[in-house]
């Protein structure tokens, strides 16, 4: 990022990173000294600066607690990660962060917040094809950054259970396969992730299912997410989501056990692998 660039003309990450140094020069702190509050190297908080490295959840309530910023970066943050992300998505990606439990069923592609970077990047060309290299990469880095959730002191429990086609369907190549499998397998061994897998001999009644995920809160609310080719939609109705519960509940029934599943994951990253 050059010094004589126009404010008007940084994209958000430069926008951010210039804000990040802009108060640290006021607090006359050196990038060494918040690097050393933040838990992070000098030259991470270089790259920050410079636009060229997209900030942590940790990073930015980390300047926020070194400037007294009462909040100021986490909320930057959190706004460029609603910029990457279809606006009727939003308010979904709110409610995943506060959710106590996750009950998802993934027909065709693995869902989001499992997804590794090099597999969403090909499903975010693919969907995006206009889009600039730099709009990809933010779209990518906040997906991967929905994984955080599983950092907090109370993560919540996620149950995913994902049809068998989301692993036979080739996604980019079998390189990018062999390291999403990889990764579905590193993730299961989390004892706040569930992974299923649904086969392709369940068959019926199982088989017309479409995709959906159930939030739970703390507050005993539930709601149902819904996702079509326009966008995705919110039920809070309790008629809507007990239906819901009722298919999660045939769903893990005709599901393989965790175990098997594993080894159907471990069976097919063979097949993938060179």
């Amino acid at each position: 990022m050059d010094e004589t660039t126009p404010p008007e003309l940084f994209n958000p990450l430069q926008r951010f990173g210039q804000d990040v140094r802009q108060v640290r020069l006021g607090r006359k702190l050196t990038q060494k000294h918040l690097g050393k509050a933040t838990g992070y190297t000098e030259a991470y908080v270089s790259m920050v600066e410079s636009g060229k490295q997209k900030a942590s959840q940790k990073f930015a309530k980390g300047c926020d607690v070194a400037f007294g910023t009462n909040g100021l970066f986490t909320g930057l943050l959190r706004r460029i990660d609603e910029g990457d992300n279809p606006s009727w998505f939003v308010p979904y990606l709110n409610l995943e962060r506060k959710a106590t439990r996750i009950l998802d069923y993934s027909a065709t592609l693995v869902m989001g917040i499992l997804q590794t970077e090099e597999y969403a990047r090909v499903i975010f060309r693919v969907s995006n094809p206009g889009a600039s290299p730099e709009a990809i990469e933010g779209k990518v880095a906040s997906r991967v950054r929905r994984r955080e959730v599983f950092k907090r002191d109370d993560p919540p429990l996620l149950w995913s259970i994902l049809h068998e086609a989301c692993l036979r369907t080739v996604v980019g190549n079998a390189g990018v396969m062999s390291l999403q499998l990889e990764y579905l397998l590193e993730a299961a061994e989390s004892p706040h992730i569930v992974l299923q897998v649904m086969p392709f001999s369940a068959g019926a009644p199982t088989a017309h299912m479409k995709p959906f995920t159930v939030l739970h809160f703390t507050d005993s609310r539930s709601l149902l997410y819904t996702e079509t080719r326009v966008g995705g939609r919110m039920h809070d109705s309790a008629q809507t989501v007990d239906a819901a519960l009722d298919d999660y509940d045939l769903l893990r029934a005709h599901a393989l056990s965790p175990d098997a599943s594993l080894a159907l994951i471990k069976t097919l990253l063979k097949e993938y692998r060179p």
